[in-house]
């Protein structure tokens, strides 16, 4: 005999309260207490009910379902050139920890991500007409380059978004970011209480807001401390543009006993060229990275780092996202999260 899915009732029974408030909590009503509604979400878990979504949404007008979008620039309009962007996409550490972020804030809210790439003028219009036809409530969007022209596109239309990032170009849409001065500010801090003197940096793409403020956070606490002038080589935040930039510093430069990498994976790529050189890491040459990725504990040596917190920050655009749908939030609104050092053993 097949096993009886879990109903309603069970649910409510479950967190002692009446049907009719768990069905509140299911539609997303807002006059329930938060404590009441956290108590219904622990009974659906323990239970396994799962709503019915198709009768849930006739009642919330919502589709249930929001776009995570990943915004950049493929190299041409071929497919080849729109696999490789998602291939970039799917290897890049940070990804897993942004979607870890979104999934774990949505799904005990029966909401459901829906993955989009938008490298394309045709697909950024694609997102828009998904959003616009009510397939999804709202997007969070994940840019790769600066001039990235869709959260305006969405801003016009009136579309809830909420951005990774403070973006580049003006536009009236949520963000959330990280204090990414402060990051290379304790970057460059560690470097000198280590004895760095002639330090040097591996910026990322000097178009993108984050790599800029990084590199002006780490150049400023330097010149505070009598060191004015930084080397500097500019990376893509890629392994192999990390190790590229190292290459090329090393040249000009080849007395360099600390460096300061705008990611892990550039870190990465720092820690192997220094290698090939000859040169020791930590003993001769101090890395720091930026991101406190999975990259971080499998380099060798493990990175010294600056921490993003992308889990939390990802679930905050999700929930400032949901704010935006339910209309509880209505003008754009920013929330800035703190960078924090991870000492391990390349500095």
């Amino acid at each position: 005999m097949a096993r009886q899915l879990p109903t309603l009732e069970d649910v409510a029974r479950e967190a002692g309260v009446s049907r009719a408030t768990v069905s509140r909590v299911i539609n997303g009503i807002r006059n329930v207490d938060p404590a009441i509604q956290d108590l219904v979400r622990g009974a659906i878990d323990r239970t396994g009910y799962m709503p019915n979504r198709a009768a849930r949404s006739l009642v919330t007008r919502r589709a249930e379902t929001v776009a995570l979008v990943v915004s950049g620039s493929s190299d041409g309009g071929s497919e080849d050139d729109q696999a490789a962007f998602a291939a970039r996409v799917f290897a890049d550490p940070f990804f897993g920890r942004v979607v870890s972020g979104v999934i774990g804030f949505l799904r005990p809210r029966s909401m459901h991500p829906v993955l989009m790439f938008a490298e394309t003028e045709a697909s950024r219009q694609q997102v828009v007409t998904y959003l616009r036809q009510g397939s999804a409530d709202g997007a969070l969007i994940f840019s790769t380059h600066a001039e990235d022209p869709l959260p305006g596109l969405l801003a016009d239309e009136g579309l809830p978004c909420v951005l990774f990032a403070r973006p580049a170009l003006v536009t009236p849409v949520s963000y959330v970011d990280l204090a990414h001065r402060d990051g290379g500010r304790l970057a460059a801090e560690h470097l000198l209480a280590r004895g760095c003197r002639r330090a040097a940096t591996v910026s990322g793409p000097l178009d993108l807001p984050a790599a800029q403020d990084r590199l002006a956070g780490f150049q400023e606490a330097m010149a505070r401390r009598g060191h004015p002038y930084i080397p500097i080589a500019e990376g893509r935040f890629t392994h192999d543009s990390g190790a590229a930039a190292m290459a090329r510093l090393l040249a000009e430069h080849p007395n360099i006993d600390g460096v300061f990498a705008a990611n892990d994976l550039m870190a990465q790529g720092v820690c192997q060229t220094l290698g090939e050189h000859g040169r020791r890491v930590p003993e001769d040459v101090a890395v720091v990275g930026f991101d406190d990725s999975v990259t971080a504990s499998t380099c060798r040596p493990p990175l010294t780092t600056v921490r993003q917190p992308m889990e939390e920050m990802a679930a905050a655009m999700a929930r400032i996202l949901q704010e935006h749908i339910e209309g509880t939030r209505e003008e754009p609104t920013s929330l800035i999260f703190e960078p924090a050092l991870v000492v391990r053993e390349s500095a």
